[in-house]
């Protein structure tokens, strides 16, 4: 199968050499521009902002960034680094290589190849995954697949139901059969979390049932928020004089805005909460909490009509940070 290369720095629209926070910058204006929620053409935007994502998936993870550029610009010319399973030959039947591809869960082929780790478990251990009477013709269970699926947080919090496409193409004869079916993504997913297909692995053999496919969720980045395990956080950005003397600031979630009370006195990397604003945790009813993680910043350019009043704090003042 051919596979595109993506340029992830032109989809940021950033330079080879970006730092860090330049990356995540540039993700963040994007995000905020293409996210389905606010977009009014929202099919195009959905398709860019999974490409934003799927960029950003790289490039703001250093080990992936630093794989990434190894490849280079003559990707091609060389052997493809192991894809973690995708093609992977079947021990025991031959020796031949299955080939597998998905449609609908939001990566590119180009990132399935070198970044998901999908993996095909081959056979299963215990007595189901091994033949049958000891012998090549014996019934054997199909290997169970692992893939990725980008879940947006939306999604993630309130539920949804994904169109898959799985492809697989005989080695032996290249014929290729697809079959399509629905996903269910439960509400309160968690990033990492492995959802069960039970029936749409490799086939059997000899009678022998199908294994299952296995899809670990990846939470989409978004431009306000991230998760850890069942509770969300947000960067809440202060001005100086709010975190001083504190204020009552409209703060978004994930379902809805909520009026927080900033303490007095408030500093940068302190976390607020909100109790049971963060995702559903299962069959308890319960939820996560939400965190603002505050962050106080300085005006860039003030005027000579604030660096006055600046100048005046400063000689009344008797704060010194270095005590």
């Amino acid at each position: 199968m051919s596979v595109e290369f993506k340029d992830y720095y032109e989809t940021l629209g950033v330079k080879r050499d970006a730092d860090a926070s330049e990356i995540k910058k540039a993700f963040r204006k994007l995000a905020r521009k293409f996210h389905p929620d606010v977009a009014d053409d929202k099919a195009t935007a959905e398709q860019k902002f999974k490409e934003i994502n799927e960029a950003y998936e790289v490039l703001g993870d250093p080990e992936k960034r630093k794989k990434y550029d190894q490849l280079g610009a003559n990707w091609q010319q060389g052997p493809p680094p192991p894809r973690g399973g995708w093609q992977q030959a079947a021990g025991g039947m031959g020796g031949y290589e299955t080939e597998f591809n998905f449609g609908g869960t939001g990566f590119s082929d180009f990132f399935e190849q070198y970044f998901s780790g999908a993996s095909r478990y081959g056979f299963p251990q215990g007595g189901g995954g091994m033949p049958r009477g000891g012998g090549g013709g014996g019934s054997r269970r199909g290997g169970d697949i692992e893939g990725d699926i980008l879940v947006t947080l939306d999604e993630a919090m309130h539920g949804s139901v994904r169109s898959i496409s799985l492809q697989t193409t005989d080695p032996r004869t290249g014929k290729a059969s697809t079959q399509t079916f629905q996903v269910r993504i439960p509400a309160g997913v968690t990033d990492g979390k492995r959802i069960r297909v039970p029936g749409e692995g490799e086939p059997g053999h000899g009678g022998a049932p199908a294994g299952d496919l296995y899809l670990r969720v990846r939470h989409a980045a978004h431009p306000d928020f991230h998760t850890e395990g069942a509770d969300v956080y947000h960067d809440l950005e202060l001005a100086p004089w709010e975190a001083v003397l504190g204020a009552e600031i409209s703060v978004p979630t994930l379902d809805g805005s909520v009026k927080m009370r900033i303490p007095a006195g408030s500093d940068s990397g302190d976390h607020l909460r909100v109790r049971g604003r963060g995702f559903p945790q299962g069959k308890s009813g319960g939820r996560g909490d939400f965190y603002a993680v505050l962050h106080v910043q300085l005006p860039k350019n003030p005027s000579s009509e604030e660096k006055a009043l600046w100048e005046k704090l400063r000689d009344a003042s008797n704060f010194n940070p270095r005590r």
